[in-house]
């Protein structure tokens, strides 16, 4: 990705030959939506003159008609390799604004501006390294998806038994044509899981990242007849998908992580300590969505206790040390079902509340956790994650950082929209309740 002024974006657009330019921004749940303009209006778009309905977006819609403006942020600019070179298009991500050219509040990606223009005040830059997995399934003789998969791959496996892998490698390729460094590729532990990651950037481009990455993920797939999902838990007898969150916290050029023996530095500790703190609030928006917690069972690979470990893989965050003396903190509960942009800002707050009010993180987890009994976590104080979105949602209500962070009036309309979520699952009858009960009772 450049920095790229208008006059250089119109001269590309004309050298390149694109046609079409795609106005991309995210709804409430973090949603990719676009306006699609022909390259003739493209002046328009650049004076932030294209405008959407307010009242027909989730999220967006709050009574007021009112229309809201689309103003294209020009260091996203980039041509979409898998559309024609005949006809090229290209796109922008947006922030959504008011007829006042004021940002709007409900915006997921103005909340996490906001919050790293509140650390930025304070010298802290977040840097995020996102680990995005994903599963590639067939689709019926309808196109529609299935579960289904010939593949016996497991972790690491190469051709030919990784049937995923000429689909991987082109994702990758079109990332990079986009601008975007890749840092690693491999297939993960479930036949058809596939695991792509980037480099470090700040939470911003990163998290810009990742809604292009589904986006280029889900097209790229259907070229093979695959479909291609990042929903948490697809199938009952396989490993979830997770989103796992590499953080360092950058103040001066240096991270502030990493102390002068190369370990866990105080002020990384009380980072640590606030998102520890805060996780309970914050877990409806990182795993935001009822199949969330079917991933988030105890005993499994994926965390369910609030716990921290340099040794223990299945602790919450992982404190991961790097050769020649680098340190991440790596948030493991996250899926990528969540809104990136919201995931990141209150990841940030939550850090950055545990750093102002020193605080002081539970003892380390030495043991693997999936050993514990409930008794076992009882007795040693280990707390755990809501165990389903109603009691996040609960969670999320009692936590006055994360629903200052989000704002009143977003985080109200979030509690709202998730609660009719639960509501609408809970009434639902499932064929395991059939099979277990409908002979037994």
């Amino acid at each position: 990705m450049e920095n790229y002024s208008k006059a250089e974006i119109l001269q590309l657009v004309e050298d390149e030959g694109v046609e079409f330019i795609r106005l991309q921004f995210t709804g409430q749940c973090g949603v990719l939506k676009n306006v699609a303009i022909p390259a003739s209006k493209l002046c328009k778009a650049l004076e932030n003159r294209c405008s959407i309905d307010r009242a027909a977006i989730e999220g967006f819609a709050d009574g007021e008609e009112v229309d809201l403006y689309l103003k294209p942020d020009l260091d996203t600019f980039t041509i979409l390799p898998w559309r024609p070179q005949q006809g090229k298009v290209a796109r922008f991500i947006c922030d959504v604004i008011d007829e006042n050219g004021q940002e709007y509040e409900g915006s997921s990606r103005y909340i996490l501006k906001k919050v790293m223009e509140q650390a930025s005040a304070k010298g802290y830059t977040l840097n995020i390294n996102p680990e995005c997995e994903f599963y590639l399934f067939h689709t019926d003789d309808n196109g529609l998806p299935t579960t289904i998969t010939h593949e016996k791959a497991g972790y690491l496996d190469t051709s030919p038994v990784d049937l995923g892998e000429n689909t991987r490698r082109d994702i990758i390729l079109a990332l990079e044509d986009m601008g975007y460094e890749i840092d690693s590729s491999h297939h993960e532990i479930a036949p058809a899981q596939h695991e792509i990651d980037f480099t470090f950037e700040n939470a911003i481009k990163t998290a810009d990242k990742i809604v292009t990455f589904k986006m280029a993920v889900r097209t790229i797939a259907k070229r093979y007849g695959l479909q291609a999902t990042f929903m948490p838990k697809p199938k009952a007898d396989a490993n979830g998908s997770g989103m796992h969150v590499n953080m360092r916290l950058m103040k001066g050029g240096k991270n502030v992580f990493v102390d002068e023996n190369g370990e866990l530095s105080e002020e990384g500790k009380a980072f640590m300590a606030g998102i520890l703190h805060h996780i309970p609030g914050m877990t409806a928006v990182l795993n935001p969505i009822v199949n969330s917690y079917k991933r988030l069972v105890p005993g499994t690979g994926a965390p369910s206790d609030i716990t921290w470990s340099q040794k223990q893989r299945s602790a919450l965050i992982h404190v991961r040390k790097q050769i020649g003396g680098g340190l991440d903190l790596e948030l493991r509960s996250p899926d990528a079902a969540a809104d990136p942009y919201l995931v990141f800002a209150l990841c940030l707050a939550a850090g950055m509340d545990g750093i102002e009010q020193n605080m002081v993180a539970p003892s380390e987890l030495t043991e693997d956790i999936r050993n514990f009994s409930e008794e076992e976590k009882e007795t040693k104080g280990i707390e755990s994650l809501p165990e389903n979105l109603g009691e996040a949602i609960k969670a999320m209500k009692k936590d006055t950082l994360v629903r200052e962070t989000l704002g009143s009036e977003f985080a109200t309309d979030y509690m709202k929209a998730k609660r009719a979520e639960w509501k609408g699952y809970l009434e639902q009858i499932s064929e395991w309740e059939i099979d277990k009960y409908l002979y037994l009772v």
